[in-house]
């Protein structure tokens, strides 16, 4: 083991029944170093995590931590040794409950010694303790449920910190975050980097891995492909190596729009905010980005009718679009992936055939009488054209991954034709593998009418959109042909600070 070498995994093995999940996995993991861990959705990250932090048990090989055989049978076992985990879900780290200095002490308060600790004073002292060591400045008294997602998510990672652990394992830390956001979590990182923690990274965000890997590992059929050390880090390499696929990271080639479908102007959305105005064409893709907060989902449901603009007049094919529900909105062709798939009417209960063509009972419908051949044929198209993993279009739509559940979403709006397209975050909690089959898809059958996504990552709009318009504070700010971008530029609009000037 090298001088470096915190943790080691070797020849890891992991089956449930006939079912190999992991394969035979080595990984070494170093002090001051983050690893990222990038795999598709069923690589395996997750049961290699939970083996790791003491939820599973191994089926065959070996870990070793500072040099010292490690198996834990409890994620208590694994957090007494050295190992932490904060995980996804930011809720599983924290006691919503409870106050910032009772979370951040809560172990202590259950260990020995939680008499001396257990008064107000004391609690406080050493949850400041907890906080400085990362310099955290946080509201001690504050009701871990009243805090911003940003604070509860410094709040698991510093509970997590308190345990000063050799390795802290980070899943997809970044998933709910803004940019602004994400960059104080990253320079916390930093931070931990520095007092020799030795971190692994699970994300799939290309913006993340390029600012925080200092190595990158690929997973893939629960199995290591590839490891990727050596500065510059490849990423595109990386990518190719978990998908088992040659993929290209460069951007699309920018089209231009053969006619006008969709105009708004001075359409206002925010108390206070300037007006907007934009034009939509036929055979385009256009993204909309900006950080969390700044008015895309609003803009999305005010085209789509769900709320009401201010102020302003919107146009399709030319003639005045001016919807009081999303009933309106889907009768004059415009059409929404909502943000939220529970929002968006997704019914886990329901299977893949129903959920598609659910809110288009009454077109397939033949007085009163559900057209059984018409949807099924759709939902096998559908199926087919955006490459969704299944046994059937009978199977359930809770039995499917994140990511092929989101494909089925878009599926429902792509099964009609649509004059306005638009799709809120709609690579959120996917994978890359999944999100270029729903980019590619968007692109080829982009024909015949206008596709409008809203997207937080600016990747994704540069791998997906012809053109990219910026928003802040419920406007837009800047608007770019998706070639020779300036990114100087672009990023100065995002943060909503001063413009540079052109290249």
């Amino acid at each position: 083991m090298g001088a470096d070498a915190v943790f080691r995994v070797e020849g890891l093995r992991k089956s449930f029944g006939r079912n190999e999940v992991l394969g035979g996995i080595s990984l070494d993991l170093f002090a001051g170093e983050v690893t990222v861990l990038m795999g598709a959705n069923g690589a395996g990250k997750s049961t290699l995590v939970k083996i790791v932090s003491g939820v599973y048990e191994r089926g065959a090989g070996s870990m070793h931590l500072a040099g010292k055989a490690f198996d834990p049978q409890t994620p208590a076992e694994a957090i007494r040794a050295g190992v932490v985990t904060v995980h996804q879900n930011i809720n599983d780290g924290v006691v919503a409950d409870l106050d910032v200095a009772t979370n951040l002490t809560l172990d202590r308060l259950s260990g020995k010694g939680a008499a001396m600790l257990f008064k107000p004073r004391n609690v406080r002292a050493e949850a400041r303790a907890v906080a400085d060591r990362m310099g955290l400045a946080l509201d001690f008294k504050a009701r871990v449920a009243d805090l911003a997602l940003a604070d509860r998510q410094m709040v698991a990672i510093a509970r997590a910190m308190a345990h000063r652990p050799k390795v802290l394992i980070l899943d997809e830390p970044t998933s709910s975050l803004s940019s602004a956001e994400a960059e104080r979590l990253f320079a916390l990182i930093d931070r931990l980097r520095k007092q020799g923690v030795a971190i692994l990274y699970i994300s799939h965000r290309m913006s993340d891995i390029r600012r925080l890997a200092d190595r990158i590992v690929s997973m893939r059929d629960g199995l290591i492909s590839g490891v990727f050390d050596k500065l510059p880090l490849d990423y595109e390499g990386a990518v190719n190596a978990m998908l088992g696929r040659k993929i290209r990271l460069d951007r699309v080639v920018a089209r231009s729009p053969a006619r006008a479908v969709f105009t708004a102007e001075d359409l206002r959305i925010g108390q206070g905010s300037k007006p907007i105005s934009m034009t939509l064409g036929t055979g385009e893709v256009v993204a909309v980005t900006g950080l969390v907060g700044v008015g895309k989902t609003a803009l999305a449901e005010t085209l789509f009718g769900v709320r009401r603009p201010l102020a302003g007049t919107m146009h399709m094919d030319g003639k005045p679009y001016a919807p009081a529900s999303a009933r309106e909105a889907i009768a004059a062709g415009v059409f929404l992936v909502a943000k939220d798939r529970a929002a968006s009417g997704i019914v886990g209960d329901f299977n893949i055939e129903r959920n598609i063509s659910l809110p288009f009972l009454k077109r397939m419908s033949g007085f009163g009488v559900m057209k059984k051949r018409s949807e099924r044929a759709v939902a096998r198209r559908q199926i087919d054209e955006l490459g969704i993993v299944c046994r059937s279009e009978k199977d359930e739509l809770s039995a499917l991954s994140g990511g092929n559940q989101q494909k089925v979403m878009v599926a429902r709006w792509m099964s009609q034709a649509s004059r306005l397209f638009i799709l809120d975050e709609p690579f959120q909690g996917v994978d890359i593998s999944a999100r270029r089959d729903i980019a590619a898809k968007l692109r080829a059958s982009a024909d015949g009418r206008a596709t409008l996504i809203f997207v937080t990552e600016i990747d994704e709009a540069l791998e997906t959109a012809d053109r990219i318009l910026v928003m802040s504070e419920h406007t837009i700010v800047g608007e770019h042909r998706n070639a020779d971008i300036n990114l100087d530029r672009l990023l100065a609009e995002v943060a909503g600070g001063p413009l540079h000037s052109a290249a």
